[in-house]
């Protein structure tokens, strides 16, 4: 009797999910795609057979994209370089993985980019229809060994922007996320996870104690009391409203 793979594993995608590819040739321009690609994205609006693949994603996705190709291009791939990718799009969160394409002489032709909708499970279930553009995240993908996880978002104390990505720390410590703080910020419910400053999104149920260090205001967590997070002036006294504490 065979076991069900778990929502949280990648085998999960292989089994629910069907896969998009996209040809693209050693100019990074869309020469073709599967069936399922041409029904996922949108072709006939945007047309973007002959050319450049970057203009068909959000200016926030681009850099991500362009430097997995990058990776893609170059051998070997230096192995502390999460080789897979989410990327959020205005009504869907795909996770894409780009390979190359060599000729006989090994010299680069090409990349094929395969793409999965994750946004299935990666958003809560009870999203209302009119809520599809932005359904509220219920897991949150993050990159180990080269491979995706799904943490769900009850389990993350916070959130760190680390440039077009995030680390995001829960009771076992920080994972890497491709997802930028932005796009973590649109998609997480604002009555659980809040804004302290322009680096940090906190989840309220995790914080242990609210600290004053001279004009400084600090946030502690249960499971991590010697990581504190800053607040900012502006967003302080919102804060212990919310906390209760005023």
């Amino acid at each position: 009797m065979s076991v069900a793979p778990s929502p949280r594993s990648p085998l999960y995608l292989f089994e629910k999910f069907e896969a998009g590819v996209i040809h693209l040739n050693a100019q990074r321009h869309v020469v073709g795609m599967n069936d399922f690609a041409r029904r996922v994205l949108p072709v006939d609006r945007m047309k973007p057979f002959d050319r450049f693949v970057l203009d068909f994603h959000p200016e926030r996705s681009r850099p991500k994209v362009n430097f997995l190709i990058d990776q893609a291009s170059t051998c070997p791939v230096a192995q502390n370089v999460p080789m897979t990718m989410i990327i959020n799009i205005p009504e869907q969160i795909l996770l894409i993985k780009v390979t190359r394409i060599t000729d006989m002489a090994q010299q680069l032709s090409g990349f094929v980019l395969v793409f999965y909708d994750v946004t299935e499970i990666v958003s809560a279930q009870d999203a209302e229809p009119e809520q599809a553009t932005s359904r509220r995240l219920s897991r949150l993908p993050v990159a180990v060994n080269n491979q995706v996880s799904f943490l769900d978002v009850n389990s993350v104390c916070a959130i760190e922007s680390d440039g077009h990505y995030c680390r995001i720390l829960t009771v076992d410590g920080w994972h890497f996320c491709n997802l930028s703080i932005g796009d973590l910020q649109d998609r997480l419910d604002p009555e659980v996870f809040v804004r302290v400053h322009r680096r940090y999104l906190v989840n309220l149920g995790a914080i242990d104690q609210l600290r004053r260090e001279g004009v400084k205001t600090l946030l502690q967590f249960r499971h991590h009391p010697k990581i504190l997070v800053p607040v900012s002036r502006v967003i302080a006294s919102q804060l212990k409203k919310q906390l209760g504490l005023g």
